[in-house]
């Protein structure tokens, strides 16, 4: 009986070890912001080498099973600008409103958008630097397949910021993303396209912590866990704009 025991006892002693091994290691903050700046950089442009648009316009990830995707071109490949804030923006090919219907893009018009929004955050792992976990904050394109106006982490409206409670709570800033904002007035809207009509996303625009939130105070839109060190991926068409009143901005 006390070998049995014994047995038992190394047996999963054993198992223990074999999964403390197997764990991943669990996020730890850079006590030194640069270096989080970096790791973002570096991960944002291995998404781009991962990542390819399909016929709509959807980011999708190479398989590495399926040879029918091989002769996508990555995002990497593709023609992007790259803003000082460290923010990066594709424009997609064939899918830009004509000149004859292009609206300019003001950084506070009333905005109709058909959006896919993913929080990443970017990790070193034994010197492997990457996306480790991503945070969907709102898919139109997924969920009821129609556009949504102004979303916080575009414009904060006045009503949304006089209504809370908290001083942080009160700036735009707490809900803005403003890589995106700032990148998004690269692109056109279209004019006035109808909320049913089929999508046909128009780019992408990545945006690293220190274009979004960085370590600031910021709302948790659909999420329980911080966005705090997240980096940001748009996928999105445009399909309306309009001057915003005064009192509304």
């Amino acid at each position: 009986m006390k070998k049995i025991f014994l047995y038992i006892l190394a047996g999963s002693l054993g198992f223990s070890a074999c999964k403390k091994d197997d764990e991943v290691e669990t996020y730890k903050e850079p006590e030194d912001i640069a270096v989080q700046n970096s790791y973002d950089d570096q991960a944002i442009k291995k998404f781009m080498n991962d990542n390819y648009l399909d016929a709509q316009g959807n980011i999708k990830a190479f398989s590495t099973t399926d040879t029918s995707d091989d002769n996508e071109k990555k995002l990497s490949d593709l023609p992007y600008e790259t803003l000082p804030s460290g923010t990066i923006y594709i424009m997609r090919a064939g899918a830009q409103p004509a000149d004859t219907d292009a609206q300019t893009i003001k950084s506070d018009d009333i905005l109709t958008l058909m959006v896919r929004a993913n929080a990443h955050l970017a990790v070193n792992s034994d010197g492997n630097v990457a996306f480790a976990s991503t945070l969907a904050i709102t898919n139109t394109i997924n969920g009821n397949g129609l556009p949504i106006i102004d979303p916080m982490f575009y414009f904060a409206k006045k009503s949304i910021r006089e209504a809370a409670t908290a001083g942080v709570a009160q700036q735009r800033s707490y809900y803005e993303i403003e890589g995106f904002n700032e990148a998004l007035q690269k692109f056109k809207a279209f004019n006035n396209l109808p909320s049913g009509d089929p999508y046909n996303l128009q780019g992408v625009i990545l945006v690293p912590s220190r274009a979004a939130f960085a370590r600031d105070p910021h709302f948790p839109y659909n999420t329980s866990y911080s966005l705090r060190n997240y980096s940001f991926v748009f996928n999105f068409q445009v399909y309306k704009r309009a001057d915003r009143p005064e009192n509304e901005k």
